[in-house]
């Protein structure tokens, strides 16, 4: 009898495990045959990694700027020289009349403008503090703020040049900086990382959700409860493609980062890979507990867009969390978008280990836990 308990159970278990993956083949195929979905799966993430990775960027490559030199001396001369020099900046203007300034940055014609004073050169040759006036463009804040730390930085090189040149003490201590991780500070060096987690998170999230109100619209779902599969092997079979396609969409995301921008990675592929399936999972449970409130593929799309976008906006990926709200910082812990950021960032930058990773992995196992949790109940109640 015993014997014959076990074979039973064991025969289940495999007729289980049939059904999932018959459920698994049905839902690729339902995905992979549309050649609307095939594209949707392959060419937004591309899209969107190239987007965000030339447009979405804090950094500064052209810099038009003015010059207002009234000493007009050999000093004056070496210091735009090394504006001149700067990769950033591009000389459009010199200026004697301080009236024209105004129209120069009103028409947005420059960016910035460096006026130089007479006494400037006397006032270096005499040890003396010799001031650099710097006139920025301040309607877009942080390009003027970048702006003006790259004009700080020229002038300090420039001062620095000059006292060691003609002899003189050094008027302050000569800063080197040194960034680690990233070594020019390009944006998309946190960028394209960051949307490993990002983008994963949309498609994911939006595939588990319509994937049941889908059923309901062809009217394909009531066919499907008849049949011998359980509520539990139907979300199974559910969560399991709209993963496999999540971890597909990083892995994309990653050759963009890898072969396209050439941002090395200094990490590991496994370590990276077991916290994205830890995310993929909390994100599939978001997805089937939208999927099983949801009517149809309209209602799941809107209920997916009001999760992605405070996710996205609350996960530190723009803007920093420590920046935030006290309120709002709490938040983010319940945000699975937020450690799946730090993950990518930082073993694609930094190469940390899974004992450095461990704080950011045990969140989202429970918020994995608690999403799938409440999804089940959620799926198993609106089927009863």
């Amino acid at each position: 009898m015993v014997h014959h308990a076990k074979v039973a159970r064991m025969t289940g278990v495999f007729e289980s495990i049939l059904r999932i993956l018959s459920l698994i083949r049905k839902e690729l195929l339902a995905i992979l045959k549309d050649p609307r979905s095939r594209a949707s799966v392959v060419v937004p993430p591309i899209l969107q990694c190239l987007i965000f990775g030339y447009a979405a960027s804090y950094d500064l490559n052209h810099v038009p700027f003015a010059v207002m030199d009234q000493d007009r001396s050999f000093a004056s001369y070496q210091l735009i020289a090394h504006f001149d020099g700067s990769p950033v900046f591009t000389h459009v203007a010199t200026l004697t009349d301080p009236a024209k300034l105004a129209a120069l940055i009103n028409g947005r014609k420059v960016l910035l403008a460096i006026e130089i004073q007479q006494g400037f050169a006397r006032r270096l040759v005499m040890g003396l503090p010799a001031n650099v006036q710097v006139i920025v463009d301040g309607r877009n804040s942080n390009t003027a703020g970048v702006a003006t730390s790259y004009a700080a930085a020229i002038i300090a090189g420039f001062n620095a040049e000059w006292r060691q040149d003609h002899g003189l003490p050094a008027s302050q201590p000569l800063v080197v900086t040194r960034a680690w991780f990233n070594p020019n500070l390009q944006t998309r060096w946190s960028m394209i990382p960051g949307l490993i987690g990002t983008i994963t998170l949309i498609q994911t999230m939006m595939l588990a959700a319509m994937s049941v109100a889908r059923e309901r619209e062809q009217g394909t779902f009531d066919q499907l409860l008849v049949t011998p599969i359980r509520p539990m092997e139907i979300m199974i079979g559910k969560a399991i493609p709209a993963m496999l396609i999540g971890i597909f969409q990083a892995t994309n995301v990653l050759l963009v980062a890898q072969l396209w921008f050439r941002i090395p990675f200094a990490g590991s592929f496994i370590v990276l890979y077991m916290g994205l399936v830890l995310f993929v999972l909390a994100a599939v449970g978001l997805g089937i507990f939208l999927s099983s409130i949801a009517m149809t593929m309209q209602q799941a799309m809107l209920y997916g867009m009001v999760v992605i976008m405070p996710a996205t906006l609350l996960s530190g990926l723009s803007t920093p969390i420590s920046n935030m709200p006290e309120a709002l910082q709490v938040v983010t812990y319940a945000n699975p978008l937020r450690y799946a950021i730090q993950i990518a960032q930082r073993v694609y930058l930094e190469g940390i280990g899974v004992s450095e990773l461990w704080p950011y992995l045990w969140p989202m196992v429970i918020i994995a836990l608690v999403t799938l949790a409440i999804a089940t109940w959620m799926f198993r109640y609106r089927v009863a």
